[in-house]
């Protein structure tokens, strides 16, 4: 064999030892991007492609770069499940981020779960959630972590002594926070003068809101998403009603102000993440944020491009072995241990309690933050 001969093979084969070596990490993600909630999938769908930019220029997880494979599950219980099966069996991704909603993720979590595949939601707040199984993560943080802290600063804040309350009663995420208000209203002695729902859709609040008036509470408790929420704040208005709102995450979006303006001054949301907090990973997340995609991020894409990084400290900490199964539950094992801090804050997981003796997910532990909207933006309330 000639000498030249052997230098081809010898760097045929570094080569391919090289490709080899260079693995790509399929991640999956199931989101809305279509549909009512497209505005929070979306703004995920960014925070994970900003984070995974990031991962990867600074030459990925051990030299592996991250591959993500991204669904659109347009905020449907059914189109979830389709999703999950898609990426998981497949796409044979090695995790799944995602529902959107929490409908969704009742439906499609268990499906991970079966699988033995580690499902993680950055914007699932709803009780129940990391019942599904052990493979069940989340990062947002439960209303019933949040709730109570709102309802307490809101009651110093304005000197409440009664509100009333609406909610949409056929969505998962706002029922939760609704059942989450009423415990928080009761334990702080706080009274009711009226609760009203309506139906996801619902654009004429009028009817609910003429009650709510007549009723004469300090405060409107909202348990809502944006679009909703922002269209009772416009309504309450007309009808000449000045009360300020308490309201959950759902509200922690820009398009509560896109559409009602400083009409929702005085609002109060609790969050785990502020644009106003003034840690150097959040100042960097904001503006890397900015100048990808020209607009400002909010907490849902915040929750995704944390996730991400969580994901990839516990990638780190386990020995791909290419074998999916393995490494699906390497990660499960790996993640709870980890210990994180963001552009929300600092973060780890706590277990989620049993409730019937089964073996549950983790759920998220990390303070909330109150803010208070003034000229069209929430700021921290001081």
């Amino acid at each position: 064999m000639s000498h030249q001969l052997k230098l081809v093979i010898a760097s045929a084969l570094i080569g391919s030892a090289t490709l080899v070596q260079a693995a790509e990490i399929k991640l999956g993600i199931a989101e809305a991007l279509s549909g009512p909630a497209a505005k929070y999938g979306t703004a995920i769908k960014n925070g994970f492609n900003l984070a995974a930019d990031n991962i990867n220029a600074k030459g990925g997880i051990n030299g592996d770069k991250i591959t993500l494979i991204i669904e659109d599950e347009q905020g449907k219980k059914e189109e979830a499940i389709n999703a999950f099966k898609k990426l998981i069996f497949q796409s044979k991704v090695l995790m799944v981020f995602g529902p959107t909603l929490s409908n969704s993720a009742f439906a499609a979590d268990p499906i991970a779960n079966a699988s033995k595949t580690v499902v993680f939601g950055t914007s699932n707040t709803a009780d129940g959630i990391t019942n599904l199984g052990p493979f069940t993560f989340r990062n947002s943080v439960m209303e019933a972590d949040v709730l109570p802290v709102t309802t307490k600063a809101a009651i110093k804040q304005f000197n409440i002594k009664k509100v009333a309350v609406i909610y949409g009663n056929d969505d998962a995420f706002t029922k939760s926070g609704y059942d989450v208000f009423k415990t928080a209203l009761s334990d702080q002695k706080i009274a009711v003068t009226d609760t009203e729902t309506y139906a996801k859709g619902d654009v004429d609040f009028k009817a609910q809101l003429t009650k709510i008036k007549s009723s004469s509470p300090d405060a409107i408790v909202c348990s809502c998403l944006a679009e909703e929420a922002a269209n009772i704040i416009l309504q309450t208005r007309s009808l000449g009603m000045r009360q300020p709102f308490i309201g959950g995450n759902g509200f922690n979006s820009p398009k509560l102000f896109d559409i009602a303006k400083d009409a929702a001054d005085n609002t109060l949301m609790g969050s785990p993440w502020s644009a106003e907090n003034p840690s150097a990973a959040n100042k960097q997340f904001m503006a890397d944020y900015k100048a990808k995609y020209g607009s400002d991020p909010d907490q849902f894409a915040a929750q995704a491009y944390d996730a991400l990084q969580i994901v990839a400290e516990g990638i780190q900490k386990i020995k791909l072995s290419g074998e999916l199964s393995k490494d699906r539950i390497a990660l499960r094992d790996a993640l709870p241990g980890i210990k994180f801090e963001g552009a929300t804050g600092k973060f780890s997981f706590r277990r989620a309690p049993s409730k019937d003796g089964k073996e549950t997910g983790y759920d998220a532990q990390q303070d909330a933050i109150v803010n208070i909207a003034k000229g069209g933006k929430f700021v921290l309330l001081k």
